[in-house]
């Protein structure tokens, strides 16, 4: 499992997994809990990359949100194998 710490967001981490470039696990550690379970169920069994680009830039209160900070986990991620 790969840890992510969050910036500018009321997340503060995202636990992911990927195989074969498909997301099989994805959690939210704090946040909005709707928002963030939600997101996260709705990008498990997707292909990674598609999900860092459709949500890449995505504001919320700041020039950051959850999405974006997915986004930026994924390629963290990618970095690390």
């Amino acid at each position: 499992m790969f840890h992510y710490t969050t910036q500018g967001t009321c997340s503060k981490g995202i636990n992911l997994e990927i195989q074969d470039g498909i997301i099989t696990k994805c959690e939210f550690i704090a946040g909005c809990p709707g928002n963030t379970k939600g997101l996260a169920r709705m990008v498990i069994g997707r292909k990674a990359e598609e999900v860092a680009s459709l949500l890449e830039g995505t504001p919320c209160r700041g020039a950051t949100s959850c999405p974006d900070q997915l986004s930026k986990a994924i390629r963290a991620y990618k970095d690390e194998e």
